[in-house]
């Protein structure tokens, strides 16, 4: 969709939650509706379904912005203020808005003590109203346009994989820091902006801690190396774990890394429209407790990914909600044994109205180095 459909789509939910309007702040929500970079902007979006509903809505961000907002933003009237939610909400109560909707999962207990004063001060009748995660629940379902730019991301990071496996740049004596640094240069030599994250590269013990950073610890023969990474491209990441083993693996080592491929395998095909997103964490996390190891899975099975690494939907036991199609998820089930080490596998993949679509096209099975 374009960003004009976006805040079409928008103002569907506004009325529905008998909005007049919404102040948005988060400014990765400020660019999926509007496709606006800066560093400082919000903007305001009106609630009513007519022909004027977009001359009313309008962009606020400051000086420095004038000529990018311009061209990035051409669809929708500029307001040009250093304080932009304070000066959105000024422009809100002189054009009549009651019930002005605010992002409260993002605005932080200043920002809404300055609103609340401001609104006292003026007696507009401009009442500010909690609206929590609005826009990413539009933003949850991807288009095929931004599904195309996620899948360009995703063969970003397997090609760099690939490389870096190829080159033999897996081997015993290098660094875990050295390992990361690259990966995210090859990611860039591929065309990303950057890592979609910091790059987690953990070997021997290290890889039973699901979010170690790199260190100058020296990968070494019969170690697991588990590898998390992803590309930031077009806005876009994308999130890939891989695991191998650095010689010939031991039967422990292959035995768990058959039980995280197992319990992959069966999350990635609980993936169906209308499903709960608690009930795909739970057919992964089934197969790990029937083989001994419930406990030491200790986090979800996975997550939204989009302009964020980690958005909606979440698939994990405290979940809420079943999946569409163009939800664009992580399947990450990961087996974690503290002093020995660890296994996780991950892809990311579209929901599907049949299968879902696999992004992430590097192999799985279990390499030995």
């Amino acid at each position: 969709m374009t960003p004009p459909a976006r805040r079409a789509a928008l103002r569907e939910l506004l009325r529905a939650a008998e909005l007049d309007a919404l102040l948005v702040t988060d400014l990765v929500n400020v660019r999926y509706l509007s496709g606006f970079t800066g560093s400082n902007a919000a903007l305001l979006v009106h609630a009513e379904d007519s022909a004027d509903a977009e001359d009313r809505s309008r962009l606020c961000t400051d000086g420095r912005y004038v000529a990018q907002s311009a061209a990035q933003v051409p669809d929708l009237p500029l307001l040009i203020e250093r304080a932009c939610a304070q000066a959105l909400v000024e422009a809100a109560g002189t054009d009549g808005v009651r019930r002005l909707g605010f992002e409260s999962g993002h605005l932080t207990v200043d920002g809404h003590a300055a609103l609340a004063d401001l609104t006292a001060k003026k007696r507009d009748g401009v009442r500010l109203c909690r609206a929590p995660g609005l826009v990413q629940r539009l933003r949850a379902v991807k288009d095929e346009a931004e599904i195309e730019v996620i899948r360009a991301a995703c063969a970003i990071a397997d090609a760099a994989f690939a490389e870096l496996v190829g080159t033999g740049a897996l081997r015993p004596g290098r660094t875990e820091r050295q390992v990361a640094a690259e990966l995210d240069a090859r990611m860039r030599e591929h065309g990303a902006h950057g890592p979609a994250f910091d790059t987690i590269v953990a070997a021997g013990a290290h890889s039973a801690i699901p979010h170690h950073q790199p260190t100058d610890v020296e990968l070494a023969s019969c170690d697991l190396v588990k590898m998390d990474f992803g590309a930031l491209h077009g806005g876009y990441h994308s999130d890939m774990t891989r695991t191998v083993v650095l010689g010939h693996p031991a039967d422990w080592q292959r035995e768990l890394y058959e039980l995280v491929a197992t319990a992959q395998r069966a999350g990635r095909h609980a993936l169906h429209v209308g499903v709960e997103v608690a009930d795909v964490d739970s057919a992964a996390r089934t197969v790990i407790t029937e083989g001994g190891r419930g406990e030491e899975f200790s986090h979800g099975l996975g997550h939204g990914v989009g302009l964020e690494i980690h958005e909606a939907p979440a698939l994990a036991a405290t979940g809420v909600g079943t999946l569409s199609s163009g939800m664009t998820v992580t399947v990450e089930p990961g087996v974690y044994l503290a002093g020995r080490g660890g296994v996780r596998i991950e892809d990311t993949l579209v929901v599907r109205p049949g299968a879902a679509e696999l992004l992430t096209l590097t192999g799985k099975e279990l390499l030995g180095l």
